[in-house]
């Protein structure tokens, strides 16, 4: 990933590449109605769209202008390039999680991990309890189907020691 699209800073609110494309629509949206504010003859910036929490969020954090079109048209280009190129971690679990979960999580892995990690969040029942996460190098099984595969041998024993007695 390019160094100018590592310094951004990304608000929890932002946690998969559906939340990037959105923020990347909406700055497109943002810079068409300042160029068609330009050709109408009305001061540039007068009176921008209504922008999401997320996109607020985002240009507060970077401290970027909405008003200014070059910094939209860059910044256009540099989201484009943060879809194409963050690392994203896949992680199922066996319920759905809540936005607010997720958000925690992105923040945390955003601190922890990588500054520009993007979180995809997939459901499979089947899992139980736990969580299956994939990165784009390595597999982590976090279920209690793995945890307990672990320990067939101490369960097994165990009931069998329990059987005899």
């Amino acid at each position: 990933m390019s160094e100018a699209v590592a310094d951004y800073i990304l608000p929890p609110t932002l946690v998969g590449h559906a939340d990037v494309a959105r923020l990347i629509r909406e700055v497109e949206f943002a810079d068409n109605e300042l160029q068609a504010q330009k050709v109408r003859g009305e001061k540039t910036g007068a009176h921008l769209p209504v922008m999401s929490q997320t996109l607020s969020d985002f240009l507060e954090a970077n401290k970027i202008d909405a008003s200014d079109g070059p910094a939209l048209r860059e910044l256009k280009t540099r989201l484009q390039q943060l879809k194409d190129h963050a690392p994203v971690i896949h992680m199922t679990f066996a319920v759905a999680a809540d936005p607010e979960s997720l958000q925690q999580l992105a923040a945390w892995l955003r601190q922890e991990v990588h500054p520009q990690a993007l979180v995809t969040a997939g459901l499979q029942p089947a899992l139980v309890a736990g969580v299956y996460m994939r990165t784009p190098n390595q597999v982590h099984d976090f279920t209690i189907r793995a945890q307990l595969a672990g320990k067939r041998d101490i369960i097994t024993s165990e009931l069998e020691r329990l059987n005899a007695g």
